[in-house]
């Protein structure tokens, strides 16, 4: 069965998902990349049955380009996967293309158009932010009209809290518009700001049917954390996977996912509990989550969600988890003010305070360039039988370390 994983760039998720796929059984993988593959360990790239690269990874064509290539040496494709959200649209053409079997292009456009998402929303009675998709000056300002300042701005095909912003004053979205005007052929998606506790919901879809889920909650909201730099904020993994007061988004969740047309994968959802108590549902991603939530879905069940969600997407297969064992929490560890980081404080006492309970980490080393995204420098990821106590370890954490940039 040969099979083929696209990505730009060997990301450090990248490489154990690639691990996951040579170590299935019956498969040959079949590698797309932009970043040559000489950079990977020799022992990884001898495991390939093939490799081609392309100048953008983006681009349908040359993504067609490499998958014809590749088949006409290794034979037909029957799968073409990836966990880059960019790249899933031109994947997902190129499958229809080529007729492999996976999402279309028509519902992967449901999740990458974010105005086009919540327009399903509403006709399905889903609960999300009021937006607008703005093709015009005279868009944004009357959507400004109907539901005031804040609001949210960014690209309808965001993802990660990328070029996201929040925009508090007439003066302020005068200035945005005129460094990124609103234009029919790059529109911009305007959205009520919501206020609130920020979660994800992680959902396993087989055959369009949602068959497992777990949920996170983040401290604070990521887009607090785009335009503060020195917060280190975290991310915890309940174990109380069925709580009560969650009931409402365990019904939401899926029936979002069904409407927007997924079938089979991992999928990533952001929502909110507004502080009135009401769900609103902000976007979904059909792939699996980043900011290190997988590794913290393995610790809390003592899984190995890549391989599981490799085997979901090439042999449609899935066996949930018996049980969430742990609560598992993340703290990001970020510098301000510098280029590199200088020094590192309090990393000591933490290890030896959390002895034990510390899973995994990447400690931010001297000399090491400034983070551009909001995972930061560093982590340090913990976990404990109980909820509670993984609150507090979390605490701990961010009010002991400091990373000093210069």
């Amino acid at each position: 069965m040969f099979v083929i994983y696209a990505t730009p760039f060997f990301i450090q998720n990248t490489m154990g998902l690639l691990e996951s796929f040579t170590h299935l059984d019956g498969i040959r993988l079949g590698v797309i990349s932009q970043e040559p593959q000489e950079v990977l360990p020799a022992e990884l790239r001898r495991r390939f049955a093939g490799h081609w690269r392309v100048h953008d990874a983006l681009s349908f064509d040359q993504l067609l380009w490499a998958a014809s290539e590749l088949s006409k040496r290794h034979g037909p494709i029957q799968r073409l996967v990836a966990a880059n959200e960019q790249i899933q649209l031109p994947l997902a053409k190129v499958r229809d293309r080529l007729d492999i079997p996976g999402m279309s292009a028509s519902a992967v456009e449901n999740f990458r158009d974010k105005g086009r998402m919540k327009d399903i929303f509403a006709e399905h009675g889903i609960p999300c932010a009021r937006h607008c998709r703005a093709v015009s000056e005279d868009d944004a300002w009357s959507f400004v009209q109907e539901v005031g300042f804040p609001i949210c701005v960014k690209p309808v095909d965001g993802a990660a809290a990328q070029s996201t912003y929040r925009v508090e004053s007439s003066r302020s979205l005068r200035e945005l518009l005129a460094s990124r005007p609103a234009t029919a052929e790059a529109p911009l998606q305007l959205e009520e700001f919501l206020v609130g506790q920020e979660n994800s919901f992680e959902s396993v879809t087989l055959g369009g049917v949602s068959i497992w889920h777990s949920w996170t909650r983040y401290h604070p909201t990521p887009l607090d954390v785009m335009r503060n730099p020195w917060i280190q904020w975290r991310i915890v993994l309940p174990r109380e996977v069925d709580d009560s007061e969650f009931e409402e988004i365990r019904g939401y969740g899926p029936q979002a996912l069904k409407a927007l047309g997924m079938t089979t994968g991992l999928s990533h959802m952001e929502w909110f509990r507004r502080s009135d108590g009401r769900v609103a549902i902000g976007e979904v991603g059909a792939r699996p989550p980043g900011a290190q939530i997988t590794t913290m879905m393995n610790r809390a069940h003592e899984m190995d969600i890549d391989r599981a969600w490799a085997k979901l997407m090439i042999f449609d297969e899935f066996h949930p988890p018996k049980e969430r064992k742990y609560a598992v929490g993340n703290a990001f560890l970020r510098g301000l003010g510098g280029s590199r980081v200088k020094a590192v404080h309090g990393i000591e006492k933490v290890f030896r305070e959390l002895d034990g309970h510390i899973t995994d980490w990447r400690i931010p080393q001297l000399g090491q360039p400034a983070a551009i995204s909001y995972e930061g420098e560093g982590f340090i990821i913990v976990r404990h039988p109980e909820t509670a106590q993984v609150d507090e370890m979390l605490q701990f954490i961010i009010n002991n370390v400091r990373v000093e940039l210069v």
